[in-house]
């Protein structure tokens, strides 16, 4: 049974950081992309970041490069979404997801039940 928890949101003042871990099991973490997935108040779902099953590489949506970093411990089965100098408009609930292949891609087939990020003063 492929499980995905996401955790490490919560309220965060523009500028400021926040770490989101996504914890997994039940699949062969080392063989697969994974990615992060955004949904911002009556916006549709948006595609953050992938990285590849090794690590090496990644990929971000234009809005967050340079702010944003994914990163895997493949020996902790977890993925990492490290957000810093962060903006109002960041504030979304984050999924992450498992992809369908070794490469990164934005084709999912499981995801975890999300944790809320807010940016705000």
């Amino acid at each position: 049974q492929v499980e995905l928890v996401e955790s490490g949101g919560g309220l965060a003042q523009p500028g400021g950081s926040l770490r989101l871990s996504c914890a997994t099991s039940g699949f062969t973490f080392s063989r697969y992309g994974m990615n992060w997935f955004r949904q911002a108040p009556g916006k549709g779902l948006e595609w953050v970041s992938g990285v590849g099953s090794d690590g090496r590489a990644t990929y971000y949506q234009d809005s967050v490069k340079g702010r944003f970093t994914i990163s895997r411990d493949n020996a902790k089965n977890t993925v990492y979404l490290q957000m810093n100098s962060l903006k109002p408009e960041d504030t979304a609930l984050y999924y992450c997801a498992k992809g369908r292949y070794g490469a990164v891609s934005d084709e999912c087939d499981y995801w975890g039940q999300g944790t809320q990020v807010t940016v705000s003063s």
